[in-house]
């Protein structure tokens, strides 16, 4: 199962592809298109679509996944966000690409396991997830990586929401799949989580110790 996943956005828009197969997952592409200040709104728009257009016919994604349009106090950002998602799923529906939505608290709990994760915690994680040397460099980039991940495993058989396509468990190490929360990714989210406590109480002693 090929997945793409956007983060969308008029200014920055992140976008990940990733292949789940026989249980395992990878990283096929990613990257993240920036346009020009001074760029008009529709111009913008065109970008997205034509490079929309190319991802998709180059990769044949069978799922696209797109962050949640959410509350957001800064109204522009708002709306560059919700017109890029108008363009995002236009383009899906004209390659007939399913898609699916979650809200950056939903992805970012499912990556990294708190909703309220930092950009650092879920680059870190989709590093692990992905066995990539380094998280991405762009943080738009991670984060449509991170919807990718959510994704792929929402699909999975015996998972709430899951589509009509039913893909094997999202496990990396696996030679066949495996029941739900016992994965190696599941297993590889709690030991992530686990040391990233372990190095906070390890900081906030050190400091302690120097006040």
């Amino acid at each position: 199962m090929i997945v793409l996943g956007i983060d969308p956005g008029t200014a920055a828009l992140g976008w990940g592809i990733i292949e789940s197969k026989g249980g395992r997952i990878r990283a096929v592409d990613a990257g993240c298109l920036i346009t020009k200040p001074d760029t008009s709104l529709p111009k913008r728009l065109l970008a997205i679509h034509g490079m929309l257009d190319e991802l998709i016919a180059l990769h044949r994604p069978d799922i696209l996944a797109v962050e949640r349009l959410f509350f957001s106090r800064n109204v522009q950002t708002a709306l560059g966000v919700g017109q890029a998602r108008g363009v995002v799923l236009l383009a899906a529906a004209q390659a007939e690409v399913p898609v699916r939505e979650a809200t950056p608290s939903e992805v970012k709990l499912a990556v990294t396991g708190s909703g309220t994760a930092d950009k650092e915690q879920v680059g870190r994680m989709v590093a692990t997830c992905l066995g990539l040397r380094e998280p991405p460099k762009q943080d738009d980039t991670a984060d449509a990586l991170a919807i990718a991940i959510w994704a792929a495993n929402s699909e999975r058989p015996g998972v709430s929401g899951a589509g009509e396509r039913r893909s094997s468990v999202l496990d990396r190490a696996a030679v066949a799949p495996m029941t739900e929360g016992d994965s190696a990714y599941d297993r590889a989210v709690r030991e992530a989580i686990a040391r990233e406590k372990t190095a906070a109480r390890s900081r906030n002693g050190h400091n302690s110790g120097n006040s």
